[in-house]
C-alpha cells in the first residue's frame, strides 16, 4: 500500500482569515502537531522581524510534523525564510508560481518566460540549502499545458521533491480533476523521483471528494485543514482514508484518535480569533502548570522565560533570575505567572519616555465606557479620547489614541497583593512589538490606575529598544 502524506494549511490561513494572537499561533501549531500530520504549513514571511520570530517560535514547539513556509522568488527572500526555518525538526521551502494566465496578468506582472526562469532560478536557489523542496503550480486548472508542462519538469529536474497542483476555481467535479491530473502527470518525464500532491478549493463543497478522487491519478499528498477553510477538510479526508483506503491501496499516518479532541481545541481557538488577551489559561501555559524551585538549574529558569514567549538579554535574564531566588527561597515553588509578574518587574526598567499626567474614566450601568487620557513624552503634552468595552478597553484605546500607535495586546493579568476593602491591586500587560514580547507592571489601590501604569511601563520599554536600535 502507498502512503498518503497529510499537509495541514490551518496555520497559513489563520494569518489572512483569523486575527489569532502570537501566542494563539504557537499553541495552534503545538496543537496541529498533536495530530501528526506529516507538513504544517505556514504563511510567508512578510514582517522581517515579526514573521521570522513566529517562525523561529513554531520550529521550536513542531517535532512531528515538517514545516513548510513559502519563499518570495528572489535569493534574498529564500535566504531569510531559511534562517528563520532552518532549526525546524523537518523545514521545507515551497516556491508557488502561477501557471494560468489570467494570473499570471494580474499577480506577477511578468511574461511567461521570464517568471519561467525566475520561479526555476529560485528552486535552485532553495535547494542550496534543503532537499524539501515543494513546487507549487497556482490556478493550475486554468493553466496551458504547453507553458505549464515544461515549467513542471523545470522544476523536477532544478530538485523539487514535491510537485504541487493547485485548483484554485473550485469547479472541477472529481471524475474531471483526476482525468485531468492523470493527463498532466503522464507528459512528465522521471515521475518515480518526485511526489505529487493537490490543493483542491472548497467552492462547490467538494474539495474532499477531489482531494480521494486524485489519488487514482498518482497524488500521494494532500492539502487540508483541520479548521473548515477552502480547502479539503482533513477530519473529512482522514475519515474516508480509513475507511476506503485499503479499497483505494493507500494509507495516512495522522492519528486519527486524537482528531476528535485536538479538532474541537482547533475550532474553539479559531473562532475566538480575536486577537486579544486570553490570559495562559488559552495557551496552554496555566499559572499552577510550572512550579519551579531555588533546586532548579539557571538553565530551567530561562527555558521557563523563552516559554513565556520572551527574549530578554543575558543580563535580563541574570536580573530575573536573581529575584526567582530570592523568591522562591521564601515561598518555595514559583509558577509561571509568578515568573512572568518578576519578569515584568525586574527585565528591562528604562527611564521613562512616557508619563501620565491626568486621566478620567466615565462608566456606568446607564453608560459606555469612556476615556480620556493625557501624557507628557519629553515635555510635549498629548492627549486621547475613546470608547471601548468596558474601563480597561477604553483607558487602553485612549492611551494609543494619545500615542498614535497601536500594539498587540498579548495578555493582560490582575491580582490582588494585600486583603481588606483598600486592598494593593498588582496588573501584568503584555504587548507584543514585530514579534516580541513586553510586559509591564503596575501596583495601585486602583485597578485601573495599575492597569494603565502597567501599559505605560510596557510601553516605554518598547520605545527604549527603538531608540537603541
Amino acid at each position: 500500500m502507498d502512503r498518503i502524506y497529510i499537509a495541514d494549511r490551518t496555520l497559513k490561513q489563520a494569518g489572512r482569515q483569523m486575527a489569532l494572537s502570537f501566542r494563539e499561533k504557537i499553541e495552534l501549531s503545538r496543537l496541529l502537531d498533536r495530530l501528526e500530520p506529516d507538513v504544517i504549513e505556514l504563511a510567508p514571511l512578510e514582517n522581517r522581524r515579526a514573521d521570522s520570530l513566529l517562525v523561529k517560535s513554531i520550529a521550536s514547539a513542531v517535532r512531528h510534523a515538517a514545516l513548510a513556509v513559502p519563499v518570495k522568488l528572489n535569493a534574498d527572500s529564500v535566504a531569510e525564510t531559511w534562517n528563520a526555518l532552518k532549526e525546524a525538526a523537518h523545514p521545507r521551502l515551497q516556491v508557488s508560481v502561477p501557471v494560468s494566465s489570467v494570473q499570471m496578468e494580474y499577480l506577477s506582472h511578468m511574461k511567461p518566460a521570464a517568471l519561467s526562469a525566475l520561479a526555476l532560478d529560485t528552486v535552485r536557489e532553495c535547494r542550496k540549502y534543503t532537499e524539501d523542496v515543494e513546487f507549487i503550480a497556482e490556478d493550475a486548472s486554468r493553466g496551458e499545458e504547453s507553458f505549464m508542462l515544461p515549467l513542471i519538469q523545470g522544476a523536477m529536474d532544478a530538485g523539487a521533491k514535491v510537485i504541487t497542483f493547485q485548483e484554485a476555481a473550485g469547479a472541477m467535479l472529481p471524475e474531471e480533476m483526476r482525468d485531468f491530473l492523470k493527463g498532466i502527470i503522464s507528459g512528465l518525464e522521471r515521475k518515480e523521483d518526485v511526489r505529487f500532491g493537490i490543493d483542491c478549493s472548497d467552492a462547490m463543497n467538494l474539495a474532499d471528494a477531489c482531494a480521494v478522487a486524485t489519488i487514482l491519478s498518482g497524488i500521494r499528498e494532500l492539502k487540508t485543514a483541520v479548521y473548515p477553510l477552502d480547502c479539503a477538510s482533513l477530519p473529512h479526508v482522514v475519515g474516508i482514508l480509513a475507511t476506503r483506503g485499503e479499497k483505494l491501496g493507500v494509507f495516512c499516518q495522522t492519528r486519527r484518535e486524537e482528531l476528535r479532541r485536538v479538532t474541537g481545541l482547533v475550532e474553539n481557538l479559531c473562532r475566538a480569533g480575536s486577537g486579544g488577551a486570553k490570559g495562559f489559561e488559552s495557551a496552554g501555559l496555566a499559572g499552577d502548570e510550572v512550579g519551579l524551585t531555588a533546586h532548579d538549574s539557571r538553565d530551567s529558569v530561562i527555558r521557563a522565560m523563552d516559554r513565556l514567549g520572551y527574549i530578554l538579554s543575558p543580563e535580563d535574564q541574570e536580573k530575573v533570575y536573581q529575584a526567582f531566588l530570592s523568591v522562591s527561597e521564601k515561598k518555595g515553588a514559583v509558577s509561571l505567572k509568578e515568573l512572568d509578574a518578576l519578569i515584568a518587574a525586574e527585565a528591562l526598567q528604562v527611564p521613562p519616555a512616557y508619563t501620565v499626567t491626568q486621566y478620567v474614566i466615565n462608566s456606568g450601568n446607564g453608560i459606555g465606557a469612556f476615556a480620556h487620557m493625557k501624557l507628557d513624552k519629553g515635555g510635549e503634552a498629548l492627549e486621547g479620547l475613546a470608547s471601548g468595552d468596558g474601563v480597561i478597553d477604553a483607558a487602553f484605546l485612549a492611551l494609543e489614541q494619545a500615542i498614535g500607535r497601536h500594539f498587540e495586546l498579548d495578555g493582560f493579568q490582575v491580582q490582588a497583593i494585600t486583603e481588606g476593602q483598600k486592598a494593593m491591586g498588582e496588573t501584568i500587560v503584555h504587548l507584543r512589538n514585530e514579534g516580541r514580547l513586553y510586559s509591564g507592571r503596575g501596583l495601585s489601590t486602583d485597578i485601573v490606575g495599575a492597569s494603565i501604569m502597567a501599559y505605560v511601563n510596557a510601553l516605554n520599554k518598547i520605545v527604549f529598544e527603538e531608540e537603541e536600535a
